[in-house]
């Protein structure tokens, strides 16, 4: 069997195909809320939008936070998550202090630094193999405004967001940009880096905690898909001219951490085949490797309009599997043109194997399995606390290793 929150991993580490799956949406309360320390017990389905719900109009924040909020806790901690503030914060891990897992031989184990801190490491990034997590606590992180002081800077090249990305990151704690992945030569890498700060003046802790609601149409999802060179061309050089200048304002923490939030189904604008997501992390020692890399996207005419580049800290992960390390990484989509666009994702992982990188498995659904063990050379350690009757199509996949 495999447990699942909100589904929202891009591959196949939500998907159990032929076998058991179980739902975590009935796992949905909060349990206990210490106001005055910032420390959080909920069951393992509450949604990060949820936590944010409750903890914003008390002045505490998620302390890391991926690029939507209707992830699980559950998910969170299975993927080990990380958001923008990597270089200062590390992953979601990090934050968690204790969790209950439910073994397939019924027994519920609190996992802790202190109790079965083996399979508490194993736990966190372990992509819900080890077990179905029912509940878990973790710290929050202290605000007083829900709103960001944010800067947006337009970069011509690979070379001047390294620059950006070391400078900032001393002074602001969310770092991210937007990449033109068409860009070639001299171009190669430029984009838009947005940093911010959590805004230090008091302000409304209940503003801004409607989300948007924007569907789009079935009807885009049936017919061709409007992600394609001429749209993908088109929107990265409006995009760009619309943001020509640096600029400095105030913005609600949905936009900025949460842009895609408000899009219903956006997926649909990638048509009945659906898209493929990318991302890898290479080290600093091999950061050129990223314009290998962009040098490839740009020459196949793939891509698309979510192409994100930011750099990873130093912050130790505590999972045994996480994807998060030192380096700077790339994360895109691609639109599903078949054999076409999977050899080509096959390229990129050969660069990312040859630069001593890594590929995020939430984001995957056609790493190799030569790739997944260099990647992760803690596998034989994490496979000795894999629950023996979860599974999922992405660990046999990777693996070879069927349900028992």
């Amino acid at each position: 069997m495999l447990c699942v929150g909100n589904r929202r991993s891009y591959g196949d580490v939500c998907v159990n195909d032929g076998a058991v799956v179980a739902e975590t949406a009935g796992l949905s309360r909060f349990i206990t809320f210490d106001e005055v320390k910032g420390v959080l017990r909920c069951e393992s389905g509450v949604s990060l939008w949820d936590i944010a719900q409750l903890v914003i109009p008390k002045g505490w924040f998620l302390p890391v936070t991926p690029g939507t909020s209707f992830v699980t806790v559950g998910g969170a901690i299975a993927n080990d998550v990380h958001g923008k503030n990597h270089h200062v914060a590390g992953s979601f891990g990090c934050f968690v202090t204790r969790l209950g897992l439910l073994r397939s031989n019924n027994k519920l184990v609190e996992c802790s630094d202190d109790s079965n801190a083996d399979l508490f490491s194993a736990t966190i990034g372990g992509l819900g193999l080890t077990g179905l997590i029912t509940w878990a606590e973790f710290t929050l992180k202290r605000i007083v405004n829900p709103q960001l002081d944010v800067e947006e800077i337009p970069y011509h090249s690979y070379e001047e967001f390294l620059k950006l990305s070391d400078e900032s990151e001393s002074t602001h704690e969310y770092c991210v940009s937007w990449i033109d992945c068409l860009a070639s030569g001299d171009q190669r890498g430029r984009g838009v880096f947005f940093r911010g700060n959590h805004i230090q003046q008091s302000g409304d802790l209940t503003e801004a905690l409607q989300r948007g609601n924007i569907a789009i149409p079935a009807i885009v999802g049936k017919g061709f898909p409007l992600v394609n060179g001429f749209s993908l061309r088109a929107f990265n050089m409006l995009y760009r001219r619309a943001h020509a200048n640096r600029k400095r304002a105030a913005e609600p923490f949905g936009k900025y951490f949460y842009p895609l939030d408000s899009l219903q189904n956006w997926n649909r604008i990638y048509g009945r085949k659906g898209f493929y997501q990318f991302q890898c992390v290479v080290p600093f020692s091999n950061a050129a490797a990223i314009t290998d890399l962009l040098g490839r996207i740009s020459k196949s005419g793939q891509g698309s309009f979510l192409s994100v580049l930011k750099t990873m800290g130093d912050v130790p992960s505590r999972g045994l599997m996480s994807f998060s390390r030192p380096g700077v990484t790339l994360a895109l989509d691609f639109p599903n043109r078949g054999a076409k666009t999977v050899s080509l994702l096959h390229a990129l992982e050969a660069v990312v194997c040859e630069a001593d990188g890594a590929i995020y498995p939430a984001k995957d659904a056609v790493m190799t399995t030569e790739g997944f063990r260099q990647f992760f050379p803690r596998l034989d350690d994490f496979q000795s606390h894999v629950d023996p009757a979860f599974s999922s199509s992405f660990w046999r996949r990777v693996t070879g290793i069927e349900t028992q």
